[in-house]
């Protein structure tokens, strides 16, 4: 007969009750005066036996009370006694392990770096890992929720039954662990938290590696996605010095089963978009963000679970064959990271422990009113490391060549979108969000030290100084930053009537007041092409035909301007209506429906990008005053641009842009070098659906002073349109990249009449 202490009795009612934070303390196997006594909590157990490891029989337990507690004494036996409970329900009998005989997983300096905001990679230790203790097989689950009363794992394994596997609580860090023998890949699961007002939370796991399909919104236990190994040309592709041209990618919308208009899964994706990315001639594909997410139109940019790959599109390893496609193809994959806020979904991050655990309590900090999100608290060292910690986890377990973080304005301004008295200041009374400052230094000074060649963008909207300096230099430490102020600028220019764009000649030129300052990409994305804003063919003026011309030179403007390059999926053929995220995108219209006008499109941003890469002129001095020189910047009458594009090596690429749709013939032009110019890429072409006016291919150069330069060009300027031209010592100094450049080289006639 088992005697009951005190001590025992309080166990017993505070777990009972949920209400014990150390159930480890009193439940499993402990060393008594003759041996070891074994305790157990069974809800609805009959009878439970220890039995050995062959399952012969040991001793049967006694029940200590009548809430299924059982307990037995051993005599001479020692704590590492491997034993199992054979349980007897009222129509079942389990052989189970006792997961109260397996010590924790954390070590106290985990649970140190952990509290401290130090641990590079929380995710190996947080969340569900598939392990082996003891020679046996099972889950570690942990979670950090330091407010807790108690927090039970519950699933698969257990009939979701929060009395039957109440966590140990580590208090010098917050977290909570048990490891369940047994539980197998695959198992549902989530986390019920007893709030300190007594409220039961169930909550998904933050670190969870994969998730229900959405409404569910349980966790899926899966095992730590392998790590994927960098290697140069993937790190060297990131480089500021090498040809960047992304694609946009929504996966859900890009192509869709015809049938069912269903999306299709990362293995479908890839064998259609790689090979499709791979012959348009971009160099990196952008995903929009893939973190689980539970509606569907937020497009990803509201997620709950940041570690979890969503569901939509198949299992994690599907992602991974997706991505693994991309490296075999040379196309690198940047992943929009959204770290700014998060949904108020019950079974997310929102008031987890019940309490502000990962958002700021005052909503003047961490509520947003434009998205009716929460805000992360980055000044809380736990909420620092699960978001660093994520930023490794995509580049070294997914091979994420490249990271583009959200909303950064919202981010590191207090006062982002909100009015006077709608806001706290900082420490200092300013505006910046220090925390979060500190934050993005960390990271990107963080992934930087990984050395694993991966890059950050910011999409910043503001003139805060220093996105892409180095944190040392007190910048943030990003690599590149999207110009937002050039791509509002050249659309509000591009939208307005070519007679008045006279007008508005700067807004294609300011840009180069500062463009030195950051290092910048010029981006077109989704969020030009969404809520009413229309299609980038939709804002071009004009009839049919001037529409197209219209982009068709914007695009060669763009391609030719300093800074890398990214376009939203759909723009390159010049779909006609907005982006639509429930549908796939107007295929059809590279067929008859579209009279032609969109597969020019189509074969001018390729032959664009076929020729950015292959031309380092380019690209080599993006960020450099030595790479761009303007020729005619200030011919506002004729809405005509002019400027050169130069290499390290000294050669050159001229871009020359007229945009009226008038023809400009005898149009004098100075230039740098006396040599033969050539026309290699002109928008105009009939072969992009132009009117085919042009230059004949070659162009004399004469010592003819124009333009502050000695020399000069007489150039018929195309309607609408934008050329490159080369000068012949370029072209005879660099013959292989000549031949190469062949399919993209598109000799011009007047048409007959002109």
């Amino acid at each position: 007969m088992i005697n009951l202490s005190d001590k025992d009795a309080l166990f017993i009612e505070q777990i009972s009750l949920g209400l014990c934070k150390d159930p480890f303390a009193f439940l499993g196997i402990h060393a008594v005066t003759k041996g070891v006594i074994i305790r157990a909590y069974l809800p609805e157990a009959l009878t439970v036996t220890v039995i050995d490891e062959q399952a012969n029989p040991i001793v049967q337990m006694q029940k200590i009370d009548e809430r299924d507690f059982f307990a037995v004494e051993l005599s001479g036996k020692k704590t590492d006694l491997s034993y199992r409970l054979l349980v007897e329900y009222a129509h079942i009998t389990l052989d189970i392990e006792d997961p109260y005989r397996f010590q924790s997983h954390f070590s106290d300096f985990d649970s140190w770096l952990l509290s401290e905001g130090s641990h590079t990679r929380p995710y190996e230790k947080l969340g569900a890992h598939l392990v082996t203790q003891n020679e046996v097989g099972g889950i570690h689950f942990s979670v950090w929720a330091p407010n807790a009363k108690r927090v039970s794992v519950v699933g698969d394994f257990n009939f979701w039954d929060g009395r039957r596997h109440p966590m140990r609580y580590h208090s010098n860090s917050g977290i909570w662990d048990i490891f369940i023998p047994n539980a197998k890949k695959g198992t549902l699961y989530k986390f019920e938290i007893l709030d300190r007002d007594g409220k039961i939370r169930l909550k998904s796991d933050p670190y969870a590696f994969f998730s229900q399909f959405r409404p569910d919104t349980a966790s899926v236990a899966t095992g730590l996605p392998a790590k994927v190994e960098p290697n140069e040309q993937r790190r060297k592709a990131n480089e500021p010095d090498q040809p960047i041209s992304i694609y946009e990618v929504h996966l859900g919308s890009w192509r869709r089963n015809l049938e069912n208009n269903f999306w299709l899964n990362y293995q479908e994706i890839a064998d259609e978009l790689i090979p499709y990315v791979k012959e348009m001639g971009f160099t990196h594909i952008e995903l929009l963000p893939i973190s689980e997410f539970p509606f569907d139109g937020s497009w990803g940019y509201q997620p709950t679970g940041l570690y979890a790959p969503t569901s939509r599109f198949g299992s994690p390893e599907g992602l991974h064959h997706l991505i693994s496609k991309a490296h075999e193809a040379g196309i690198n994959v940047i992943l929009d990271w959204v770290v700014g806020h998060f949904p108020t979904d019950e079974h997310g991050l929102a008031y987890f422990d019940g309490t502000h655990l990962y958002e700021h309590s005052d909503p003047k900090e961490g509520y947003h009113q434009d998205w009716n999100t929460l805000i992360f608290n980055y000044g809380r060292h736990e909420v620092q490391n699960y978001l660093s910690g994520n930023a490794l986890y995509w580049v070294e377990r997914f091979g994420i060549d490249a990271l583009r973080v959200d909303a950064v304005a919202s981010m590191i301004y207090r006062d982002y979108s909100r009015k006077d008295g709608e806001w706290i200041p900082n420490k200092y009374g300013g505006r910046e969000n220090l925390e979060a400052i500190d934050f993005l230094r960390k990271t990107n000074a963080m992934l930087q030290a990984e050395n694993l060649g991966s890059a950050t963008i910011a999409e910043e909207s503001t003139s805060f100084a220093g996105v892409t300096h180095c944190v040392k230099e007190n910048g943030l430490g990003f690599d590149y930053k999207w110009n937002m102020g050039w791509m509002n600028d050249t659309l509000r220019y591009m939208s307005t009537d070519p007679i008045y764009r006279k007008y508005h000649h700067n807004l294609m030129t300011f840009g180069m007041m500062y463009q030195y300052s950051e290092k910048f990409m010029l981006p077109l994305s989704h969020d030009e092409v969404v809520h009413g804003k229309y299609s980038m063919l939709g804002k071009m003026p004009g009839d049919c035909w001037q529409q197209f011309a219209n982009l068709r030179a914007y695009y060669g403007y763009m391609w030719g301007y300093p800074g890398k390059k990214l376009l939203f999926m759909g723009n390159e053929f010049a779909q006609g209506r907005e982006w639509n995220f429930q549908e796939s995108l107007d295929w059809f219209l590279l067929g008859e429906e579209g009279g032609g006008w969109h597969k020019g499109m189509l074969s001018w941003v390729r032959d664009l990008n076929h020729l950015y890469t292959k031309t380092p002129a380019l690209y080599e001095l993006d960020y450099s005053p030595d790479g761009f020189e303007w020729l005619v910047v200030d011919d506002a009458e004729r809405s005509v641009f002019a400027f050169e594009r130069k290499a390290k090596n000294g050669n050159s690429v001229i871009v020359v842009s007229n945009f009226t749709p008038v023809v400009r013939e005898n149009y004098r032009m100075g230039v740098n070098q006396l040599a033969e110019y050539k026309e290699i890429l002109n928008s105009d072409s009939v072969y992009y659906m132009g009117s085919n006016v042009g230059n004949f291919g070659s162009i004399a150069c004469e010592e003819l002073p124009s333009h502050n330069k000695p020399y000069s060009i007489n150039l018929t300027l195309p309607p609408l349109s934008t050329l490159f031209i080369v000068c012949e010592p370029c072209i005879k100094s660099n013959k292989a990249k000549q031949n190469t450049q062949k399919t993209v080289v598109r000799k011009t006639k007047k048409t007959k009449g002109k």
